[in-house]
């Protein structure tokens, strides 16, 4: 984790140059080259016939907010959720409280030309925080007789992260924080929030541990058990990846 937070392979070096200047590993992949060096522990073999274009999203994105629902949050059949940020990993939290059984899914984003496909991965109800004069926790609170069962920020702002821990339920809320937030930042809450019996979870890949989990869950979108193409919206050439970025950066 250390030498990859830099770019670096385990030992300390990259194995990329371009014009003779040093060039970085992304994240232990660098996931724009045509072929790339990786550490053996960040190699998974999947099945040959998966197509590389879709099932790439399940190297983080989807797996991610699947596996906060299943895996750390461990929703059940019944429940209330409430979910921050409709984006692919927010879209996937929601796919994977579907799955879990939850009868209630709230959507939460500013952004409501996302509550379409949200629809779509099973999201029942969708609000806007700027819909409330009152803070959006109490809204939910409301909303849901006292809090929601299970909450999860997905979107990485300190202050959302507050407001998903203090939409829970007194007694047995579940919060995870599945967001990165900027380097430097922290979160707060009112010790009252947890001792009156919230918990307060983080997740690293969704909890799914990847050489193992990652060919699972690829056999599991071949066999149409989770869903992968439906969270592409653009397929862009490689010359057009400034565009890409500037698409995701406006919501689209």
């Amino acid at each position: 984790r250390i030498t990859q937070g830099k770019g670096l392979m385990p030992d300390g070096t990259s194995r990329f140059t371009c014009k003779g200047k040093q060039i970085y590993h992304f994240m232990g992949t660098s996931t724009f080259s045509e072929y790339t060096v990786v550490a053996d522990i960040s190699v998974a073999k999947i099945d040959a016939a998966a197509p590389l274009d879709k099932v790439c999203l399940l190297g983080c994105g989807i797996s991610t907010g699947y596996g906060a629902a299943v895996n750390t949050a461990k929703v059940e059949p019944g429940s209330t959720c409430a979910v921050f940020g409709l984006g692919g990993v927010g879209l996937a939290v929601i796919m994977g409280c579907k799955v879990a059984g939850a009868s209630r899914i709230i959507g939460i984003e500013l952004n409501k030309d996302k509550y379409a496909k949200a629809k779509e991965f099973g999201a029942g109800e969708y609000i806007s925080p700027q819909d409330f004069k009152k803070p959006i926790q109490e809204a939910l609170i409301e909303m849901t007789d006292g809090g929601v069962d299970f909450s999860f920020e997905c979107i990485g702002n300190v202050g959302v992260m507050r407001a998903a821990l203090e939409a829970c339920h007194k007694g047995w809320g579940v919060s995870v924080i599945v967001g990165v937030a900027g380097a430097g930042q922290e979160i707060c809450t009112r010790p009252f929030q947890l001792v009156t019996g919230r918990t307060w979870k983080g997740t690293a890949f969704g909890g799914w541990k990847s050489v193992d989990s990652v060919p699972k869950l690829v056999t599991e979108y071949m066999s149409k058990k989770i869903k992968v193409d439906e969270f592409v919206t653009h397929t862009l050439p490689f010359d057009k990846i400034n565009e890409a970025f500037e698409l995701m950066h406006t919501g689209k």
